[in-house]
């Protein structure tokens, strides 16, 4: 990615999709050119935590609500320590952000960090187009960048895809780092970070747990060093396929009866530890408005979702596994997707979706407190 900051907003950019659609519009952010998956994502609300979600490393996010910026950028909201998105595509951007805790706008935001975005085009054009034919690779073009479009295409067909792409290493901590637990400590878990987001071991520090947040390469060894009460493996960006060494280590801990929580990421790696295959979705879900059924309960939740990938198991069945007996614990209405998984002869679930509503409802918080049964069950 190459970027400058000059005169952005008067500068046109245009928007190439791997298939020869083209959008015509204005930069947004810095100037220069971007590569990645065009995905959209459906939330009203909460770009500053997609946009720093590392779950949408090398993806170009289609904001399909209308206007964006609007509360400007704060210090307060980022999910990780920078932006994700390899660019931004917005319709209408908001000229002055407007909310008591906004430090600066969106737009300079996202020219300090780099990242190329256009603006002005039609987004709802866009989402439909990517509905149709699918998520594909994409490449954000302005300034010095801009070309005639058949050299612009040729670029983006230069790309690699997201399927076979290896990111979680990338975007995971490189050194362990504790989050302590507010109040009294009652629990110890080892988190496994593959793109965690920030507020997911915020929320399990409000129930007392003390998170040690590891390394995506970390060890059995190292898990275990900790002495936790549980092991959480987070969410992150990526084809989960490519993800062996994880499998390799959830297995580890399947082996030991610890008790076990993962999600979005984390899910697609307990259904390969589990001996299930997965698969790339059309377009994915991605926003903070897709209803999910817990089948243990009969309940629907609005859930927060970003992934591309899912799990290939059966919904109609318990399976057998190396681990005892496994079901397909929640589903998505939309489309019947698995968005969740628990074994039944040991004490591990998952879910495909962001519980820790960073941005998004709280319907899913009730999973953190399924996960601390767990391990009040296997304390006593």
């Amino acid at each position: 990615m190459t970027t400058s900051t000059r005169g952005a907003a008067r500068t046109p950019a245009v928007l190439v999709l791997e298939d020869g659609r083209v959008f015509r519009g204005r930069a947004y952010g810095a100037v220069g050119e971007t590569f990645g998956e065009a995905v959209f994502s459906t939330g009203m609300t909460g770009y500053q935590e997609t946009l720093t979600d590392p779950s949408y490393a090398r993806q170009i996010v289609v904001a399909t609500a209308p206007q964006i910026g609007n509360t400007g950028w704060n210090d307060e909201d980022d999910e990780s320590r920078r932006i994700w998105v390899s660019g931004y595509v917005v319709r209408d951007p908001a000229r002055v952000p407007s909310n008591w805790r906004s430090r600066r706008s969106l737009d300079d935001e996202l020219t300090r960090q780099g990242v190329v975005g256009i603006a002005g085009i039609d987004t709802r054009a866009l989402t439909r187009h990517l509905r149709e034919r699918g998520s594909m690779r994409a490449g954000v073009f302005s300034g010095d960048a801009l070309a005639d479009d058949a050299a612009l295409l040729a670029r983006v067909l230069e790309q690699p895809h997201m399927k076979g792409a290896s990111l979680f290493e990338e975007v995971a901590t490189q050194e362990a780092y504790v989050v302590p637990a507010i109040g009294d400590k009652k629990f110890t878990v080892a988190a496994v970070d593959l793109g965690i987001k920030g507020m997911t071991p915020h929320r399990m520090a409000e129930r007392g747990i003390e998170v040690h947040v590891l390394p995506a390469t970390a060890t059995v060894e190292d898990v275990y060093a900790v002495r936790p009460d549980g092991v959480f493996f987070s969410n992150g960006p990526g084809d989960p396929a490519t993800a062996d060494h994880p499998v390799a280590l959830m297995r580890g801990v399947l082996e030991r009866g610890t008790p076990l929580f993962g999600i979005c990421f984390g899910n697609q790696i307990l259904g390969r530890a589990l001996g299930f295959g997965t698969f790339k979705l059309k377009y994915g879900h991605r926003g903070i408005n897709q209803p999910v059924q817990d089948r243990t309960t009969g309940k629907v939740e609005v859930t927060a979702h970003n992934h591309g990938f899912a799990v290939d198991a059966p919904l109609d069945r318990v399976s057998d596994t190396p681990y005892g007996r496994a079901e397909v614990s929640h589903v998505c209405l939309n489309d019947n997707v698995v968005e969740g998984l628990q074994l039944l002869d040991r004490p591990a679930f998952s879910v495909q979706y962001h519980p820790e509503a960073a941005a998004g409802p709280h319907d899913a918080a009730y999973l953190f407190d399924r996960f601390v049964s767990l391990m009040e069950g296997q304390r006593a």
